[in-house]
């Protein structure tokens, strides 16, 4: 099963993020990839360099961030895993770093699963 794992950040120190916590992150992904979990990563740039595509009342309207939500979404990494419970360990662990490494910061993930070609097949196809 694939899993999307969104990570949103709701408080941030000021300045980067600690080296201790970028090496360790680098060696979670690194176990997760030499796994086979691991599919693909990235960190996401601010939605102020986005924009967002949406329709209502039959009209179709672009909105350019930045996006007012109170927690920013800022990476996503995408998982082949056995379980939804595999899928969250991985996640807490990431998160986990984050708790340990970087004192005041705090977020969230969602652990989404995502539908394979089987899931929107016809019934009895």
């Amino acid at each position: 099963m694939r899993y999307l794992i969104t990570l949103r950040v709701a408080t941030q120190p000021e300045g980067p993020p600690p080296a201790e916590l970028m090496e360790a992150i680098f060696k979670l992904g690194q176990q997760a990839t030499e796994s086979g979990a691991l599919l693909d990563q990235s960190g996401l740039a601010p939605s102020s360099e986005g924009a967002r595509v949406e329709v209502s009342g039959g009209r179709l309207a672009v909105t350019d961030g930045p996006f007012a939500e109170a927690k920013e979404l800022i990476s996503y990494a995408l998982y082949e895993v056995r379980s939804k419970e595999e899928a969250v360990e991985w996640a807490g662990r990431f998160l986990k770093l984050h708790r340990d490494l970087w004192p005041g910061w705090e977020g969230q993930a969602d652990v989404l699963r995502l539908f394979s070609p089987a899931d929107l097949a016809p019934p009895g196809a």
